[in-house]
């Protein structure tokens, strides 16, 4: 059983059964690495944290009998429980979630065993620790909320592992690292670790290293602060592993890992009269193999590619990435639907994928005047938009992500649906995260919305979609179909069955 300083506890389960369609064939959505005609099951709920204390850690207790009771009981969640980033590493063996508490909490892949084969993609709470504390800014008069915006794995090199986190203003490097055995017989201590008196030492002891129970500490290495006026949005490590980028809304800093008190200024937007300033930076990537590019989107709409060998300050950028609007299809939102709020590399480092409010775009890096493909996530909230501005779900950020062989691609949406396009068959499919269809063994169906007319049996009406639980944060395991889904303060994963 994991606990934080704060003494709160991590984790939960609850199996279902595949995704099926209500004809009870596979659901309609095929990839290279093998969720093609088969079906998935959700594996486990995690829950992230309430402001409860449940147990002290001196009680033994099963960790599952102690979650599935907490998750039958405690269906609420304050502010700072709800989840703000996930992402697996590299092996996909770890995923990291970062709550607005500013808590990271990191779960770990169960072993495979041969008498219980279907528990391989399980995870368990692996390490809890409080990445950020609320500050304030006394100069500016300005609160620096806790909550964690980003977290980036660094590839693994020896036993420990070490992540990136950030908060507004600040950017951690910890190192998660277990630890096993304890050294034992000091001789300026004592027992208890208090200093004795060098007069009562009387022979020479030498200390030995004895077993103790697995403890997981997560230690902060580096601390980048002091580099950015404005909200940090992105963090992203570059393919030479040395080096990192920071973006806020005007600027984006180069880092090395080992300087803290130094940034490199690459790009720099913030025109010298800020009545001119139209447009800001939203999101930022390397490329996946070139440490000399990388890419960030802006609030316009834009993608520009960036060549670090051209110049020291990339103001100029190398190429251009923008769709012409059509003006039938203007209108008073034209600007804030076509807001970027994500931007990715594929896996091979050929393509470009974003996300605005209502697409998701794919963009060759040979071709800079139209995208190659546009998926529609929500079409139908566009007759929606004058009462999502109202009511500011217009400005949610949706994030996207590459499956790992960069042929499926998923986001989210509202009414804790999340979408996968099929980018070879051109197949998609709607399925829901939620906390009402999370019985065991119970066949997760696809969703679909009805827009108008009469509604099917299995149909949703889109006046009837809760705005209020949205899907903005979802991740794709590197190598296999494992998928990880966040719900508020609830965490779904979700695997391709073996069958």
């Amino acid at each position: 059983m994991a606990r934080n300083h704060a003494g709160q506890f991590y984790s939960g389960f609850n199996r279902l059964g595949p995704w099926c369609s209500p004809s009870g064939s596979p659901a309609p959505l095929s990839c290279e690495t093998g969720c093609g005609e088969g079906s998935w099951i959700l594996v486990c709920r995690l829950l992230v944290p309430t402001q409860v204390s449940l147990l002290s850690m001196e009680e033994d207790i099963d960790t599952r009998k102690i979650n599935n009771s907490f998750l039958r009981d405690h269906s609420y969640a304050t502010e700072a429980d709800i989840i703000s980033t996930v992402e697996f590493n590299h092996t996909g063996e770890l995923l990291a979630t970062g709550d607005k508490g500013g808590r990271v909490v990191i779960f770990q892949r169960e072993q495979e065993s041969k008498n219980q084969v279907h528990r391989r993609g399980e995870y368990n709470v692996y390490s809890t620790f409080q990445s950020h504390e609320p500050e304030f800014d006394y100069l500016k008069s300005l609160e620096i909320e806790e909550k964690i915006n980003k977290i980036r794995w660094l590839p693994q090199q020896n036993a420990a592992y070490f992540l990136l986190s950030t908060n507004d203003k600040t950017v951690k490097l910890w190192k998660v690292s277990e630890r096993d055995k304890r050294p034992e017989g000091y001789n300026l201590k004592d027992e208890e670790g208090r200093l004795r008196d060098p007069a009562t030492i009387t022979t020479l002891r030498v200390p030995v290293l004895r077993p103790m129970d697995l403890m997981v500490e997560a230690t902060p290495r580096r601390v980048f602060a002091n580099a950015h006026t404005y909200h940090i949005n992105s963090i992203s490590v570059n393919s030479d592993y040395e080096t990192y980028m920071s973006a806020d809304d005007l600027r984006i800093n180069l880092w090395n890992f080992e300087i803290t008190n130094q940034s490199f200024n690459i790009v720099d937007i913030k025109p010298a009269n800020m009545e001119e300033l139209t447009e800001v930076i939203t999101a930022a990537e390397f490329h996946p193999h070139h440490c000399n590019s990388f890419v960030y989107s802006s609030s316009k709409g834009t993608i520009r590619l960036c060549d670090m060998r051209a110049s020291a300050l990339c103001d100029r950028h190398s190429k251009f990435f923008e769709e012409p609007e059509d003006p039938s299809n203007r209108s008073f939102f034209s600007e804030i639907i076509s807001s970027i709020s994500d931007v990715k590399f594929s896996h091979s480092g050929r393509y470009i994928m974003t996300r605005d409010y209502l697409t998701v775009k794919v963009w060759d890096l040979n071709m800079e005047n139209r995208p190659i493909e546009t998926y529609q996530v929500h079409d139908y909230l566009r007759s929606k938009l004058c009462s999502l501005y109202e009511n500011d779900c217009i400005f949610d950020k949706f994030e996207c992500v590459w499956n790992g062989s960069d042929s499926v691609i998923m986001t989210g949406s509202y009414n804790n649906f999340f979408r996968m396009f099929d980018r070879n068959t051109k197949r998609d499919v709607t399925l829901e995260a939620s906390r009402e269809n999370s019985k065991p063994r119970a066949i997760l169906k696809p969703r679909k919305v009805c827009v108008g007319g009469k509604r099917r049996k299995d149909e949703i009406s889109v006046d009837s979609l809760d705005f209020s639980k949205k899907i903005l944060h979802t991740a794709w395991h590197p190598s296999e179909n494992i998928i990880a889904v966040a719900a508020t303060n609830n965490l779904y994963i979700f695997q391709d069955k073996v069958n």
